[in-house]
C-alpha cells in the first residue's frame, strides 16, 4: 500500500522545503517520481517550485487534479505543491493513488488569510498517515507563527504573494492584528 504524507503550516515556515528535502532524498534510490504544483503558482516562474531560501526541483504545471493520475504511470512518488490552490478533487486523487501503493508528499497552507481552514488540507490531514506541522517565526513575537497575516485589505481568498503581503504571526499577534484591521 502507499501512503499519504501532508505538510502544513503557514507561510514562511518551510512547507516546499521540506518537501523540496524529500524529493530530493529519493534521487539515491530507485524509486520514479513526480512533482506537480497549480498552474495559479507562477511565483517560480513555470515547472518549477522553489522555496523561500531558493531552493528548488522540476515540477510539472497542471491545471485540473486529475491531471495527476493520467501522469502517474510508473511512479513510485508523487509530490504535490500548494494543495490548498487545488479543488476538493485532489482529497480523492490521493486516496485512489495512495491505494494503488504510490507514496504520496503533498505540502500546503493549513489556514487562509483569515485563520480558517484553506480548501481540501484540512480533509487531506484526515487521511493522511504522516502529518508535520512546521512553523515560521513570528515577526512581532518571536514566538512560533501558524498564521499567515494578509498586510493588504484585498479580501480574495487566493491572491499568491510574499513578504511584502504576508507575514508569520503567532496566535497572540495575529488576533491582535485582526482586531485592528476590523477597526
Amino acid at each position: 500500500m502507499g501512503s499519504i504524507e501532508v505538510i502544513c503550516g503557514s507561510m514562511f515556515s518551510g512547507k516546499t522545503e521540506e518537501l523540496i528535502k524529500r524529493v530530493l532524498e529519493l534521487n539515491n534510490t530507485n524509486l520514479n517520481y513526480k512533482v506537480f504544483k497549480p498552474e495559479v503558482d507562477k511565483r517560480s516562474g513555470d515547472n518549477k517550485i522553489q522555496s523561500h531560501s531558493k531552493k528548488s526541483i522540476d515540477a510539472i504545471n497542471i491545471k485540473d487534479v486529475g491531471e495527476i493520475i493520467k501522469q502517474s504511470n510508473d511512479c513510485d512518488v508523487i509530490a504535490i505543491d500548494e494543495a490548498q490552490f487545488f479543488s476538493e478533487d485532489i482529497v480523492e486523487v490521493c486516496n485512489t493513488l495512495a491505494n494503488k501503493g504510490i507514496r504520496i508528499i503533498i505540502a500546503g497552507l493549513d489556514m487562509d488569510y483569515l485563520g480558517k481552514p484553506f480548501g481540501p488540507m484540512p480533509k487531506l490531514m484526515a487521511i493522511a498517515e504522516d502529518v508535520l506541522k512546521v512553523h515560521a517565526v513570528c515577526t512581532e513575537t518571536g514566538k512560533p507563527a501558524n498564521y499567515s497575516f494578509r498586510k493588504s485589505n484585498n479580501s480574495e481568498t487566493v491572491m499568491l504573494g510574499e513578504k511584502n503581503e504576508y507575514e508569520p504571526l503567532s496566535r497572540e499577534a495575529f488576533v491582535s492584528k485582526m482586531n485592528k484591521k476590523k477597526n
